[in-house]
């Protein structure tokens, strides 16, 4: 059975200007890539070298009847805000999405208490991470337009003392590397929809949080697929899969289940495709303990090419099936189970 060495608890990801690499359990005091002293082989100004940092923080949260994702991306190129609420009974989809140019906002260095937010007319976004409290707020207020009906959202996470975070330094090359924190909690919150009142009760209600910061390689590319359910017993079940350019993977990697709260890290997963957007996803590993087929049923894409610069963001909804193993040999049926695939590719 895989398993991975649990570090002992760091303040920052970087010791004496190198990154380190390793998976631990808390989140870092602090992450500031910048503090690598030099992330390539010959010196650069230091706008340039925050320029080749890209940093998202992401939302995925699910009831037994909506699904709501929603990112804040920061690729200094451009800032993306994505959002994206599913009502799996009526089949009705609400999409947001903003890109600004430029660099703007930046996200917190720590996660301890601090906050980032994106307002424009018509549209405000903030997360408010607050580990000391236990607590990750999310607040969306979208106007209604044309095309679609207004959003307003308040959404909390209870991380109280049973559940594990997951936190992950990973090389991409001896002195760059990325950072990752991810944790599902019981969500507490309302919504309300074209006008209709949706509460989110934490006893059915879950959520996976996703920090992402990383001098990624260009051109970047990695795959994401996350769902949240309940099983048969009851259990809150959560995992995030990921297949990027990082080395080493199978020492270290941001894969990971999660069984009311209890963290089971995963080894590295291979995730395939045929071609054409309606192809399933098959996500494998070599040890047994990952095989999953994604149907996707809800198509999310935004493209974009500007001269020599492209970017690519999909994020379908759709349908898992298959089987996980945890790291004590228990093996978890996934039927029918509703979530997320994400694919991000950057030339910029």
């Amino acid at each position: 059975m895989y398993v991975r060495e649990i570090e002992p608890v760091r303040s920052t990801p970087i010791i004496d200007g190198k990154p380190i690499q390793g998976t631990w359990t808390k989140a870092f005091d602090e992450v500031d890539l910048l503090d690598i002293r030099k992330p390539y082989r010959f010196p650069i100004p230091r706008f340039l070298r925050d320029s080749r940092i890209k940093e998202w923080e992401s939302f995925l949260i699910h009831d037994d009847r909506f699904i709501l994702l929603a990112v804040l991306c920061n690729v200094k190129m451009f800032r993306y805000a994505s959002v994206v609420l599913y009502d799996k009974e009526n089949r009705e989809r609400l999409w947001f999405k903003k890109t600004i140019p430029g660099t703007g906002w930046r996200l917190p260095r720590s996660l301890k208490n601090a906050s980032v937010d994106s307002k424009s007319w018509g549209f405000f976004f903030r997360i408010h991470s607050w580990l000391d409290a236990r607590t990750i707020r999310m607040d969306l207020d979208i106007e209604s337009s044309r095309k679609r009906p207004s959003f307003t959202a308040h959404a909390e996470f209870n991380l109280d003392e049973k559940i594990t975070p997951l936190a992950v330094s990973m090389l991409f090359a001896e002195s760059r590397n990325m950072c990752t924190f991810k944790t599902i909690a019981p969500v507490r919150g309302d919504m309300v929809f074209g006008g209709r009142h949706i509460s989110l009760d934490p006893g059915k209600t879950t959520g996976l949080f996703c920090d992402c910061k990383g001098f990624y390689p260009f051109p970047m590319l990695s795959q994401w697929c996350n769902a949240l359910f309940f099983d048969s017993s009851n259990r809150r079940i959560g995992f995030a899969l990921c297949e990027n350019q990082a080395k080493e993977s199978y020492k270290n990697n941001e894969n990971a289940l999660w069984i009311d709260g209890k963290l089971h890290p995963l080894p590295p997963v291979k995730i395939t495709r045929t071609t054409g957007n309606e192809t399933e996803w098959i996500i494998q590993d070599m040890e047994g303990m990952v095989d999953l087929v994604f149907s996707p049923k809800e198509q999310i894409r935004n493209k974009r090419n500007v001269l020599l610069f492209s970017s690519l963001y999909e994020s379908p909804l759709g349908i898992y099936n298959g089987v996980m193993v945890s790291s004590e040999g228990e093996e978890i049926p996934v039927r029918n189970v509703c979530g997320t695939g994400e694919k991000l590719f950057l030339r910029v």
